[in-house]
């Protein structure tokens, strides 16, 4: 598909390009029938499964704290137009705590669906005035029911490494079961959160590494410093919940 400022899709009159990446490209547009601004997610083929999963996830959640998806076209997303800042620390730890609560609030919503997110980083989290937005669920694991009840899977895409060495997703943000190909339930997004949260919070991610495999070393056996340690007005409570989420082993 494509697109250009000036053309329209339907109903919809493309205005300016927002962001691309492997998959597709995403699009400011308005709607002409409602004359509201929406974000158009446009693959670069035909419809593809990761899109599919995506359009299910947003639906099925359908949470305030989660961008909302409007319609869905042949080979596109028409999804609400979020204006904001992606997620970045550090910021002082009561603004943190009222942040992360919101994304708990979206993460407990899909969880609560089956969905598991895969890929919560700050870049898939707007802050806007009116609280955050948890975006791009294209790469969700769906399963019939809620998380932790054994449900079937309709979706059964294990993330792990490629022959090529990389890596789907975002691997700063990744599990440790993720990093080695296991299944990736909700408690893998309780890392990521942990991760996620300690950034926002010490303005530095607690596994860190020069190369991938330095990285990928550090998230699977290092022991990230205490949060309190490296941000000291952190409550003590506060570093111990964060050290929990960052836990290697699911259990």
């Amino acid at each position: 598909m494509t697109l250009a400022p000036g053309t329209r899709l339907g109903p919809y009159e493309i205005l300016s390009a927002l962001g691309a990446g492997g998959m597709g490209e995403v699009w400011k547009a308005r709607d002409t029938r409602l004359n509201r601004l929406v974000a158009i997610k446009a693959s670069l083929g035909p419809f593809n499964e990761r899109f599919e999963r995506e359009a299910q996830a947003i639906a099925a959640v359908n949470h305030h704290h989660v961008c909302a998806l409007y319609d869905v076209g042949p080979d596109y997303l028409v999804m609400e137009y979020v204006e904001g800042e992606p997620l970045h620390g550090p910021v002082p730890v009561a603004q943190a705590l009222e942040l992360a609560a919101q994304i708990l609030d979206a993460l407990a919503a899909a969880h609560d669906k089956g969905i598991v997110h895969r890929d919560l980083k700050p870049g898939n989290i707007l802050v806007t005035k009116s609280g955050v937005k948890v975006l791009d669920f294209g790469l969700a694991r769906i399963t019939h029911g809620a998380a932790g009840h054994s449900p079937s899977v309709v979706d059964t895409h294990a993330v792990s490494l490629t022959a090529a060495g990389s890596i789907l997703g975002t691997l700063p943000y990744m599990s440790p079961e993720q990093v080695e190909g296991h299944e990736a339930d909700a408690r893998s997004d309780i890392f990521a959160f942990g991760i996620v949260l300690y950034e926002l919070i010490a303005g530095t991610r607690p596994f860190t590494g020069k190369t991938q495999a330095a990285l990928v070393a550090s998230i699977l056996t290092g022991e990230p410093r205490p949060l309190f340690e490296v941000q000291p007005h952190t409550p003590r409570g506060l570093a111990e919940v964060v050290r929990t989420c960052l836990e290697k082993d699911p259990e």
